[in-house]
């Protein structure tokens, strides 16, 4: 709790220091000014030692207004009131009070700050149309009311004044916690983003590595020619894997720098259908016709789609044939792929990362996935992807 407060106390006054250089200008001009207007106010009393050092102690007090600001004004006020009746010039000592009272109201003690306004207004009333006759200077009558009138639009110039700033500063702060949400929620996407990149990426690669090492290792000693064709596989698809992962790599490295390499699309189709074929899958594609048309988002969200079910069917299916089915149907792009099981274990719905990933991809272009068993057997995905752009007229 002490540690809370402690930062809340440094965060409000600038690392726990004291404002002493506003706090020296406030009483440096205050006793400048209180000797020239002397001069302009003759029927009041001179600027004495007391008037002094009752002219020090109020700014003197201001060096504790973000600390302590209700207590800070009430003795400001108080001390502004003891000015007041010991009747010497108006002006400058107001100076100290706008202070304090800007310094309330922004801590938030409104009311207080209202209450202490209020209560020297109420004071100086008090002095200047009843007490005089007893207080100094000897003579004097009451005030003109113009004068009260001054005073009243002074009291509420000042109160209006630190509303405006506690206002503003507060709009400030909810811009800034605005803004540094935004950050967050920004750096948050982008983490979601490398992240399914990389498990795309990694879990298609490492699928099909993991199906050529098995055969590897199957066919060492009885057929070396078939083994070194899956060692050559597994060495193509550990490279394709690190450079797509080296890819995704520098966007981090350097987030403001465009990608050297361009983001997979339908165009490589065909390899991801070769990769597949390397695992021991057989993969017939139709209805691909042509991708024109798709912003790169699509195009990258359609082929990690295609990448990530057919992985699943690797992984996860008995089947070791897979169709792919493209459809451009008005305003959208639709992917469907099937294969005829069984699952060879684990669930087959959609609770697994890859399909999660998936339903992710699509739903950040605006798509959907519908991902289950199929009435006949087997496993299907299809992907729905509305398109921003049409095909060119």
């Amino acid at each position: 709790m002490a540690q809370r407060r402690w930062q809340y106390w440094t965060e409000r006054t600038g690392g726990g220091r004291l404002p002493w250089r506003s706090t020296l200008l406030v009483a440096v001009f205050t006793q400048a000014a209180t000797g020239w207007v002397q001069h302009a106010q003759p029927g009041r009393e001179p600027v004495d030692a007391v008037a002094r050092i009752l002219l020090l102690l109020a700014p003197a007090l201001l060096l504790l207004r973000h600390r302590y600001p209700v207590p800070v004004l009430y003795g400001v006020c108080a001390l502004t009131l003891g000015y007041l009746a010991g009747g010497y010039p108006y002006g400058p000592v107001f100076l100290s009070v706008a202070v304090a009272c800007l310094a309330a109201v922004v801590a938030g003690h409104r009311y207080a700050a209202w209450g202490a306004v209020g209560a020297l207004w109420a004071g100086h009333l008090l002095i200047a149309h009843w007490l005089y006759r007893w207080l100094p200077p000897p003579g004097d009558g009451p005030a003109s009311w113009g004068t009260e009138g001054g005073a009243t639009a002074w009291a509420i110039a000042v109160l209006a004044a630190s509303e405006v700033v506690r206002v503003r500063r507060e709009q400030w702060a909810r811009d800034r916690a605005e803004r540094r949400a935004a950050e967050r929620r920004r750096a948050d996407e982008e983490r979601l983003r490398i992240a399914r990149e990389l498990h795309d990426v990694l879990a298609h690669s490492i699928s099909v590595i993991n199906v050529q090492a098995g055969v590897g290792l199957a066919l060492l000693d009885t057929d070396p020619e078939q083994a070194r064709t899956a060692l050559t596989t597994i060495k193509a698809a550990s490279k394709e894997a690190l450079g797509e992962v080296r890819q995704v790599l520098n966007t981090l490295r350097a987030p403001g720098e465009a990608p050297r390499a361009p983001a997979p699309g339908l165009d490589r189709l065909s390899e991801l259908v070769g990769q597949a074929a390397a695992a021991g899958l057989t993969v017939s594609v139709t209805g691909e016709g042509e991708a024109r048309g798709l912003s790169p988002a699509t195009d990258l969200a359609a082929f990690r789609i295609l990448q990530e079910a057919l992985t699943n069917v690797v992984r996860h299916s008995g089947s070791r044939t897979a169709r792919i089915r493209i459809s451009h149907p008005p305003g959208a792009l639709e992917l469907q792929v099937d294969d005829d099981g069984p699952a060879t274990g684990g669930e087959a719905g959609g609770s697994g990362t890859g399909l999660i990933g998936m339903r992710e991809r699509a739903a950040a272009q605006g798509g959907t996935i519908e991902a289950g068993p199929r009435p006949d057997g087997g496993f299907r995905v299809r992907a729905r992807i509305p398109l921003e752009t049409v095909e060119d007229s």
